[in-house]
This record gives C-alpha cells, structure tokens and sequence, in this order.
C-alpha cells in the first residue's frame, strides 16, 4: 500500500510539471526579463549589484507566466481532451491531475509570483499584478479573454512578453522612459507568436467554438497580420539602436550568434507539434541565440 502511494505522489508531482509547461516558456521568460534587466543597468539607473532583485523578479516572472500556462490547461482540459495532438502535453486532460488539483497548484503558484513582485516595489508590482490578472482572464471560461478577436491577441502580448521585460526594467529602474519603444518591439514579436499559435491550432480551435481573431480574419490574413508584427518589431528596435537606447554593439554580437543558432531547425515547434512554416522552424534557434547574447550582455555589465 505505501509503495503504492508513494508511486500516485511520484505520479501527481509528474502532473504538476507537465501542468507547468515550462519547456515552452522558460525560453522567453528569462531573456524578456534579462533584456529588461540589461537596458536598466546599460542606461545606469542602479548599481549592478543588487543581485537578488534580478533573481527575484525572474522568479516573479517565471511563476507568472507558469500559473498562467497551468490555468489554461485547466480550463482547456475538455477540449484538448478532444484533441488526440493535444491530450498528452495536458495533464488534467490525460487523467494525472483533476480540474481541482490544478485550479489549486496555479494558484499557489500565482501568490507565489505576486509575492515576489511585492518585494521589488509599486511599479514592478503594478506590472507583475496586472500580468497575473491577464493570466487568470485570458483563459478562465467566465471571461475567456483568449476567445475575443483582437483583445486575445493584446492581452497574450503584454502578459508573455511587455509586461515581463517591463517588470525586469522596473526593478532597476527609476522610470520607464526610455523602455516604451523596446517594449511594443517584444509586445509585437509576442503578438507573432500568438497569430503563429492561431494558424496551428486553426482547425482545433474552431472545433471547440473559440473565435479568436484567427476565426475572425481567416488563415491568409492572419499570417499576413503574424508577418507585419515581425516586421514592425524589426523596426522598433532598429530605431531604438538608432537613437541609443539599445548598445550597438550588441548589434554586433546577435549577428555572430543568430547565423549560428538558426541552423537549428526542428521540425517540432517548443510545444512539440509540427512546425507550420519557415518561421516556426527559426523559433528554437532564435530563442537559443537571444539568451546567449543576453547572457553575455548581462556579463559585460556586471563585471
């Protein structure tokens, strides 16, 4: 009987990571929030050595966008329950956990992140809190953000990526003033990776009844849509290089390290289903890339 218990415990922690997902969004957690963290530092604002505000707030961050992640696999579990492609990347969907027991693991694991976000003062907390909110709204059924045409596509752009270097930003700096334009860049690659999101789980999410702004303008113009945000967002930081708020030198260092790391071309995208264009195939690389170079940024500044 103990054996057997101790198996079901093993059983449900496995649940609880799964639940987590965080293979799909460590990748871009940690550099939005780094490259938040770098331009503070880069532009002067506090001393690099409060080091334990830069390890709180990507703990914040990452238990943010986790209790996120676990709400919507609680709330979808019906549909991905469906979904042969989509019912063994969900635990409540696949039997491990109940409904119950992930309602209850996100939400300690979203008080855990506002927790964090208290420590590091108002405007990181006003970030934090409102990334929290969008968390539970984007995909709780009694409000079902992520079902609304447009307003699907903002909210997931501020909660997995502007509010996020937002955040970072905030907890070395005195004001946000010079992050706006680095932020709508990050917002606007986010809103890719939504429309990109959309254009695979087209059929699926049709299915379910979710009309999301992929149901509303139709695979052409959404990856037309997903095209232009990278576009834009290319040009937002060009501008931002331009007028000094990001180190030009960097410059330099991503264009070493991106021709590198784009060679890597899975097939699979992070969630692990098959990729549906060139772009998906670039992700993987393109995120490997970015933390290499913010990592090494980060290096520059703090020695």
């Amino acid at each position: 009987m103990a054996e057997l218990t101790s198996r079901q415990v093993q059983h449900k922690i496995a649940g609880l990571v799964l639940l987590s997902r965080w293979r799909e969004h460590v990748v871009f957690t940690v550099p939005l929030t780094l490259l938040g963290i770098n331009l503070a530092l880069e532009h002067s604002h506090t001393s690099a050595g409060n080091v334990w505000r830069g390890v709180v707030v990507l703990l914040a961050n990452t238990l943010a966008v986790t209790f996120a992640f676990m709400i919507n696999e609680a709330e979808d579990a019906a549909d991905d329950a469906r979904a042969p492609e989509r019912v063994q990347h969900n635990a409540v969907a696949s039997g491990i956990l109940t409904v119950r027991e992930g309602w209850i693991a996100a939400l300690v694991v979203g008080g855990l992140a506002l927790l964090g976000y208290v420590m590091l003062g108002s405007v990181v907390l006003a970030t934090g809190a409102l990334t929290v909110v969008l968390a539970l709204l984007y995909s709780w059924h009694r409000v079902r953000l992520k079902a609304l045409p447009v307003v699907d596509v903002v909210s997931h752009a501020l909660m997995l990526s502007a509010l996020l270097f937002l955040a970072g930003y905030a907890a070395f700096a005195r004001s946000l003033a010079e992050s706006w334009l680095i932020a709508l860049g990050v917002g606007l690659v986010s809103a890719y990776g939504q429309f990109y999101n959309q254009v695979r789980d087209y059929a699926a999410d049709r299915a379910a009844g979710l009309h999301n702004t992929a149901s509303f303008l139709g695979l052409r113009r959404t990856r037309l849509v997903m095209y232009a945000c990278l576009g834009v967002a290319l040009v937002c930081w060009l501008v931002a290089v331009g007028i000094g708020v990001w180190p030009l030198w960097t410059v330099g260092l991503c264009l070493v390290a991106m021709p590198v790391t784009a060679l890597i071309l899975p097939t699979r995208d992070l969630r692990g289903s098959p990729t549906v264009d060139l772009s998906g195939r670039l992700q993987t690389g393109f995120l490997i890339g970015a933390n290499v170079v913010l990592v090494v940024w980060l290096g520059v500044l703090v020695l």
